[in-house]
């Protein structure tokens, strides 16, 4: 991964709009949504939101409009083929209220690539030319097929491999915040036996994340992780250690 820009104290925030009939009908099953939410935590980025909708024009242009006005970025994947129903780039034209013209370095992009594997820039593949005004190029090393990026909206393919490698693209020049770093306890109790006491915490580490997540032990059986994520060491220490103290009374009450 690329060395990231300097991170600043602002919380930086993010959603995913997934664009697909495929995805919805589970013809296809996402492998993005995992990978970009690891990817953007690790570099500072909070994912607040994933959306999926169908390749549907009001409903694209409804969501992608929604989660811009409300995240610092909006990642979308999906829709930027040679297809019919690739509408994405479409649809964020409308969204931004500009035209679709065919790019010219797009265009050269294309014709490069085609010239290499053989293959014809017939009218479905200009589609993939075809980009928002105003818009800068995500350049794909894959495949070759450019997404794009305008305002806060970064449009990329749906394929992991090209996704993967238009997100690598993109990073070195997206605004970081500063990082959740996050601590995990096991509690070996149940899920239920600390739900109250680990409110009680949250309550009173407020800038603090603390997660209960439960997972089958085969020796113990129903065993919980706890998690907790904050952006300060020190306070993140204070809630880790509030945890275990809560953790080694609850024991001590359900060993008696």
């Amino acid at each position: 991964m690329t060395a990231m820009p300097s991170a600043s104290s602002e919380i930086v925030t993010a959603a995913v709009l997934v664009i697909g009939d495929e995805i919805l009908s589970g013809r296809t099953k996402d492998k993005n949504i995992g990978y970009i939410a690891d990817y953007l935590t690790a570099i500072g980025i909070d994912l607040k939101e994933v959306r999926v909708v169908s390749d549907d024009e009001s409903a694209i242009v409804e969501a992608l409009n929604a989660l811009r006005a409300k995240y610092t970025y909006v990642f979308t994947t999906g829709g930027i083929g040679p297809t019919h129903d690739d509408i994405t780039a479409d649809c964020i034209a409308k969204a931004f209220g500009v035209a679709l013209p065919f790019h010219p370095e797009a265009v050269a992009i294309l014709k490069e690539r085609l010239a290499k594997t053989g293959g014809e820039l017939n009218e479905a593949r200009m589609r993939m030319a075809r980009i928002p005004e105003g818009a800068a190029l995500v350049v794909n090393k894959v495949s070759g097929a450019p997404g794009f990026w305008i305002g806060n909206v970064i449009t990329m393919a749906g394929i992991p491999t090209v996704m993967q490698a238009m997100l690598d693209e993109v990073a070195p020049k997206l605004k970081t915040g500063t990082k959740l770093i996050s601590e995990t306890i096991r509690a070996d109790a149940k899920e239920g036996d600390v739900g109250t006491e680990l409110g009680a915490i949250a309550k009173a580490h407020p800038d603090t994340i603390i997660g209960s997540y439960p997972f089958f032990d085969d020796k113990i059986g129903p065993n919980t992780n706890i998690v907790v994520r904050a952006r300060d060491a020190g306070k993140l220490a204070a809630a880790k250690a509030a945890v275990e103290g809560m953790l080694a009374q609850v024991k001590a009450q359900l060993a008696r």
